[in-house]
């Protein structure tokens, strides 16, 4: 199954390439080269953990030997198709968490049961590929979920009841799932590329539809937010989002892409070739119109391709939410192809946007996202007709200029940066001179400026007790 694109070495990234992307930019050869770097890392994770269920032979290992060869059976078949699901987010978590329990010697209960979600992986790659099988399958959590499609789970109210053994039928064309002392729940693919069926308890995963292409919404896959720190903010199992939640959805991801063309073309084609799903997460308190400040979000290294979301209260939330995202994906998989620098993970940095110290990967991955939104908001600001919205662009690229300008000086002052990530500082150096080029109204940078030195005095004093140091504006 890995052959193909693991026959070639992943090569050194260009210095043209670096500067590309410290600037917060790339075209389609850059974004391609971002993604197929974590393809082949899922694709070795893949091989890695397929040898590593190899040196513990029973049960668990038999049942994972066979659902292997029906995902190689499916990726034989089509492999797109296959593929879109082994790339999907969430199986970077997965496969993550199981090569971590193999090598500290965890083999109990709780391997068996992880590992043998690769039976649900390779009944949705079948599917998709179009491939006929009878596979069985235990649930032991009151749910189904068979990725990028949805789950079966119980309906009615009260705790979730665990289904035992369930048979999966495909014949090409209908899904029919019958769960143990149960009757058996038949589903389609509809014209909107989801899987649905008239059963209430069969859950498709909902498809955004009006952007670059369909995007799923996705408030079932087990491992969405497990160990991301996340968990907290994610709904509880069994918790759907309603029908008007979900039309917010959908309002404000069909609306986001003509917000995002306002702030040039880098971004959309951004969305376009890196965003797989969204993760709903709960709102944050006082959540509301026009308050991006406490929207929640955020996105995980291990799964490429996903950005966790509290509901969008506009297509604009939306639009910046995905630049801030993006950019942390951007970078995550470029670090994934060359090292940038060789600092250890000690907090000590201060930055502008946070109250607590960072690490220097987290300053770097900080100043990098809100470089592109300054860019992104004076972008905005300059070709937006309403005043209003004008306004509030330019405050925003105000406070993220300064932001960046503020962190930069420790960055590009640092002998932790290998000679790529120096180059690839530098652009990001270049980008902000760059944007000075076309100041905001007056009044607009003394404010921002003002609020980055007070956060600077204020962490200064929490964190050393003393007076903090002159801030230079940028």
């Amino acid at each position: 199954m890995t052959t193909g694109i693991l026959s070639g070495a992943a090569g050194r990234v260009s210095d043209a390439v670096l500067r590309d992307l410290g600037g917060t930019h790339g075209g389609r050869a850059e974004l391609a080269l971002l993604a197929a770097g974590q393809h082949r890392l899922r694709l070795l994770q893949l091989r890695a953990l397929s040898d590593a269920v190899a040196q513990h032979p029973g049960p668990a290992a038999a049942g994972f030997r066979r659902h292997w060869a029906l995902l190689e059976a499916a990726d034989r078949f089509d492999r797109d198709a296959t593929r879109r699901v082994l790339f999907y987010p969430f199986v970077g978590p997965w496969v993550r968490r199981c090569l971590l329990r193999l090598g500290t010697g965890g083999h109990g209960p709780e391997l068996s049961h992880e590992l043998a979600y690769l039976g649900a992986l390779a009944a949705a790659a079948a599917v998709r590929a179009g491939v006929p099988f009878a596979l069985r399958l235990d649930d032991e959590d009151g749910a189904l979920p068979l990725p990028t499609l949805g789950a079966l789970g119980a309906t009615g109210g009260g705790g979730q009841q665990a289904f035992g053994t369930v048979e999966l039928l495909f014949d090409g064309d209908v899904l029919t799932v019958t769960p143990q002392a149960d009757a058996p729940a038949a589903i389609r693919r509809g014209p909107d590329g989801s899987w649905r069926s008239d059963d209430p308890r069969w859950f498709p995963l909902r498809v955004l539809t009006g952007g670059p292409r369909p995007v799923l919404l996705d408030e079932i896959d087990p491992f969405r937010t497990q160990g991301s720190g996340l968990e907290r903010h994610c709904p509880r199992a069994g918790d759907r989002l309603t029908p008007a939640e979900s039309d917010q959805w959908q309002h404000a991801w069909a609306g986001a892409m003509a917000v995002m063309h306002l702030g040039g073309e880098t971004r959309p084609a951004e969305v376009g070739d890196l965003l797989e799903c969204f993760v709903p997460l709960l709102p944050s308190p006082g959540a509301g119109p026009h308050t991006s400040g406490v929207s929640r979000s955020g996105t995980r290294r291990e799964a490429f391709g996903a950005v966790l979301s509290s509901i969008p209260q506009s297509p604009g939330n939306l639009a910046a939410t995905l630049v801030h995202e993006l950019q942390h994906a951007k970078l995550g998989a470029l670090a994934d192809l060359v090292p940038l620098h060789t600092a250890d993970a000690q907090r000590r940095y201060w930055a502008p946007w946070r109250p607590d110290p960072r690490p220097f990967d987290g300053l770097l991955q900080g100043a990098y996202s809100h470089l592109a939104l300054a860019e992104y908001w004076q972008l905005f600001a300059r070709d937006t007709k309403d005043a209003a919205e004008r306004d509030k662009a330019w405050a925003e690229h105000s406070r993220c200029r300064e932001q960046v300008g503020a962190a930069l000086p420790a960055l590009a002052g640092s002998r932790s940066l290998t000679p790529e990530g120096r180059v690839f500082v530098n652009a990001m150096v270049r980008q902000l001179t760059r944007l000075k080029d076309h100041p905001p109204p007056e009044g607009h940078l003394a404010r921002a400026s003002a609020y980055v030195e007070t956060a600077r005095g204020m962490w200064w004093r929490r964190t050393s007790g003393g007076e903090s140091p002159v801030y230079v504006p940028s």
